[in-house]
């Protein structure tokens, strides 16, 4: 059975707006794209489903989440301006006080809170990656679980390892057509160079697709240039040798075979051009998280010149711990406002248009999780993942063009129908795969737990 979604404004990404658009889906793939008009003429006995004041769009793609963390929205507030106490208040809640029943209530409250916004591809990086992939699964969502894996200290990389490896052959029977498992070396600053090495030679072997945290702070970058600052010092209070190798951080995971798996970085926030030429020699592949970056103090990577220079460029929430809000269209937003505002004749950075920011919160999204082909457009053939926006909202009116109101005026608030593979996820106001009222008192159970 064909089924016709049409809209005031239908925006495939990879051609023109569609005005008076609609789209055909036949089970789980979009099998055409044009006017209202064409499509019925085409199909007369398709169900139709109408919205004439919004518009149809490629899901959005998280490029880098921490759903497990959902839990502790507002929870860090007080540690925001000193980062290695924030991420050690984190660590401690979420290995010593959450339980694995409660990280999965987390990461599936996450993934509703994703599928109410328009997303329909994360890509979540998670210490507890059975509960994370439990929920995306069991919330309908498209995407990768990056098993995390930790270990500073070269005397123990070996161990490390075989734990990682452990764990992903257990993730690895939780796969399905829609949910998949990668392997996520933390930081450079949480996990020694064998490791790196380990654990990149692994992703090529078995074909697992890679994701780290890189180029994040200045913490970070003290401790690879020069071997100074508050992540040397916890090495030391725990007896871990560490020489720097004056690298920056890009050049060291080129040292330590990271790019050669073509991974997912979050954040490469402070790099400079030899880092850019690498990664894009690399084919590294980049989530921007402009709010995390701003609200933890760490600065702003240079998203136009990625852009301009071809790397393959998503946007990312990071957690809700860091962020507040699970919302791709607001983080679009914000990603080109932060942009332009470093516009000046020294700059070196273009003035960035919202088209930028919807590629890279569908397109490009989906070309940093390896999706490209399968979704992050609206095309025949590809799968049928996008989102119905109201386009009606007093705060959206009057819209001269569909993409800037998008961008410049609406937020994942305005959603009003998610569809993954061609299942309704969020459609009338609900979440039609979970059980949200139960969801929401076991996090109110769980808050109870961390706040006392």
């Amino acid at each position: 059975m064909t089924i016709l979604y049409s809209a005031r404004w239908v925006l495939p990404i990879s051609s023109g707006l569609i005005e008076d658009g609609a789209i055909a889906i036949k089970g789980s793939q979009i099998t055409d794209v044009g006017t209202r008009a064409s499509l019925v003429g085409k199909h007369p006995d398709a169900i139709m489903h109408q919205y004439p004041d919004a518009a149809i769009l490629p899901g959005l793609v998280n490029a880098h989440s921490h759903l497990e963390l959902t839990a502790m929205r507002g929870f860090l507030e007080s540690e925001e301006f000193n980062f290695t106490g924030w991420l050690n208040k984190l660590t401690v809640a979420r290995l010593e006080l959450m339980t694995p029943a409660d990280r999965y209530v987390s990461a599936a409250w996450g993934a509703t809170e994703a599928v109410r916004a328009g997303v329909t591809a994360l890509a979540d990086a998670s210490d507890g990656a059975y509960e994370s992939m439990k929920a995306l699964s069991d919330v309908g969502l498209r995407g990768i679980v990056f098993q995390e894996s930790f270990g500073p200290d070269p005397r123990l990389a070996d161990d490390n390892f075989a734990k990682l490896t452990a764990k992903v052959a257990r993730l690895a029977e939780l796969e399905t057509p829609l949910v998949k498992v990668g392997v996520s070396p933390h930081a450079p600053y949480t996990v020694c160079g064998r490791q790196l090495e380990l654990i990149s030679e692994f992703a090529l072997t078995e074909n697992l697709p890679v994701m780290m945290h890189a180029a994040e702070s200045f913490a970070e970058e003290m401790f690879l240039r020069k071997g100074q600052g508050t992540f040397t010092e916890a090495l030391a209070k725990r007896g871990i040798e560490w020489h720097a190798p004056g690298l920056s951080t890009i050049q060291y995971l080129k040292r330590h075979c990271v790019l050669k798996t073509k991974p997912l970085l979050a954040h490469c926030i402070r790099v400079d051009n030899a880092d850019i030429e690498t990664l894009k020699e690399s084919g590294a592949r980049i989530a921007h998280c402009p709010k995390s970056n701003a609200k933890l103090g760490h600065g702003r990577a240079p998203f136009s010149i990625f852009l301009d220079r071809g790397i393959a460029v998503g946007l990312g929430s990071d957690s809700v711990a860091s962020n507040n809000t699970c919302d791709i269209l607001e983080e679009a937003r914000f990603a080109t406002l932060v942009a332009r505002s470093e516009i000046g004749e020294m700059s070196g950075q273009r003035m960035l248009a919202a088209t930028d920011a919807l590629h890279a919160a569908t397109a490009g999204g989906a070309r940093t999780l390896g999706l490209e082909g399968h979704t992050g457009e609206l095309r025949t053939g590809l799968q049928a993942d996008f989102a119905v926006v109201s386009l009606a909202g007093p705060h959206q009116l009057p819209s001269y063009d569909p993409i800037n109101t998008l961008i410049f005026a609406s937020s994942g608030r305005d959603v009003v129908l998610t569809v993954v593979a061609g299942r309704e996820v969020f459609s009338a106001g609900q979440v039609t795969t979970i059980d949200e009222e139960r969801l929401a008192a076991r996090m109110k159970e769980i808050a109870v737990k961390l706040g006392a």
